[in-house]
């Protein structure tokens, strides 16, 4: 047997499971098709939006004490709509917390990822390609092509974290639901005219989110959904036209933008696989769903996928490709998928209704959230990523003090 554990896809939740694999002494296999590239700093780079399971659970890999140097906390949420009189108000200081979570550049958070890795000590990392997989009773024969040189491994448990076109979800015949929104999301960063304190402002209009995230030096991340046709519009203007609209959109609570980075577009989808687990295979992160950005829940959906895995796994200390094994973790999993799911979607429906009536039925409906504690509680814990049955502090303990 070449390895317990073979991983296909060395993204961030791939490198993440890795990591908390290593520390169960479990030996593993990284492959990743693309090579790693060091990604220079920019002032508008890429960020992510980390909730506060996702810290704790990045903080026990060892990982987070590389990573927070560039992190901004967000200790409050705003969500208002364009033409309503209502908004909902969260501040992480009403639950006797310093933060719901932290914004932190990919950049930094892919070279935390990298570092503990490189340190490990069950882990081999392989630039290849999977072309195919073949299933024994208790084994499993990877075929890998790595620049055209094809070899074969040996393993008891393959898991897919290679993205929303996996190969691994592929070459086991799941099928996906697919959704496409006929929106793109504009992502970029900005500068503000005043200082942000940690809030991360959530707008919602009739045809899509638009959010401002508190990133480090009084900048924000954008993230503008609209419909695709509108989102090329957009992407055409110039700088000045094009802060001009969002600050239309936005309104003056952050001060006059006075700079944007550049503009990237993100197709939206959501995708979801219909089975999480095949014989002796499992899917984790964009492999197992791709959703929409509302609420930035992608990435720490995909790290709980991981989480949940690597603590069964730990409990097991059996054969990782066991049948009832992979079992429980599908069906650990449902819940979260299904919840993360329904609030995005409600989110999206909700603020998508036109016309005085349904402005008026948002409003009321913002008011009445916002006056009920045990709702906004309820909301403060999808924000924290909190979820039942779900423990970071399960995990080994790597961190380095």
């Amino acid at each position: 047997m070449d390895c317990d554990v073979l991983i296909v896809g060395g993204g961030l939740v791939g490198s993440s499971l890795a990591c908390a694999l290593d520390a169960i002494g479990l030996q593993t296999w990284l492959i990743e098709a693309a090579p790693t590239r060091r990604i220079e700093r920019s002032w508008d780079e890429r960020h992510f939006v980390l909730t506060r399971t996702s810290i704790e659970a990045l903080d026990r890999l060892g990982v987070w004490p590389l990573a927070r140097r560039e992190a901004e906390a967000v200790r409050a949420v705003h969500v208002t709509g364009v033409g309503d009189f209502g908004s909902v108000r969260l501040a992480a200081s009403e639950y006797g917390l310093e933060a719901f979570g932290a914004t932190l550049p990919a950049r930094v958070l892919g070279e935390a990822l990298a570092a503990r890795v490189a340190a490990r000590t069950y882990i081999r990392v392989e630039a290849g390609r999977l072309i195919g997989l073949e299933i024994g009773g208790d084994a499993v024969r990877a075929t890998i092509d790595a620049d055209g040189t094809t070899r074969t491994l040996m393993t008891r448990l393959v898991v897919g974290a290679d993205g929303t076109d996996s190969a691994v979800r592929r070459i086991h015949g799941i099928d996906v639901e697919r959704i496409d929104y006929g929106q793109t999301a504009i992502v970029s960063v900005l500068a503000t005219g005043r200082r942000h304190a940690g809030i991360a402002h959530e707008r919602m209009t009739a045809h899509g989110p638009f959010a401002l995230l508190p990133l480090a030096d009084d900048r924000a991340g954008v993230v503008w959904a609209m419909p695709t046709a509108e989102a090329e519009r957009h992407l055409a203007l110039d700088d000045a036209a094009f802060l001009a609209a969002a600050q239309q959109l936005f309104g003056y609570r952050l001060g006059r933008f006075a700079r944007i980075g550049r503009r990237q577009p993100w197709p939206l989808v959501r995708q979801m696989a219909t089975r999480l687990v095949a014989p002796r295979a499992v899917l984790v992160g964009n492999a197992a769903q791709t959703i929409h950005p509302v609420g930035a829940q992608g990435f720490n959906l995909g790290l709980r996928d991981a989480v949940a895995l690597a603590t069964r796994l730990a409990a097991s200390g059996g054969d990782p490709g066991a049948v009832d094994l992979l079992a429980d973790y599908a069906a650990a999993r449902t819940a979260d998928r299904e919840r993360t799911i329904a609030w995005t979607e409600t989110l999206l429906r909700g603020f998508a209704r036109t016309g005085a009536i349904g402005r008026l039925a948002r409003s009321v409906a913002l008011l009445g959230l916002d006056a009920q504690a045990a709702l906004k509680r309820d909301l403060a814990f999808v924000l924290m990523g909190h979820r039942e049955g779900l423990d970071a502090t399960a995990l080994p303990n790597l961190k380095v003090a």
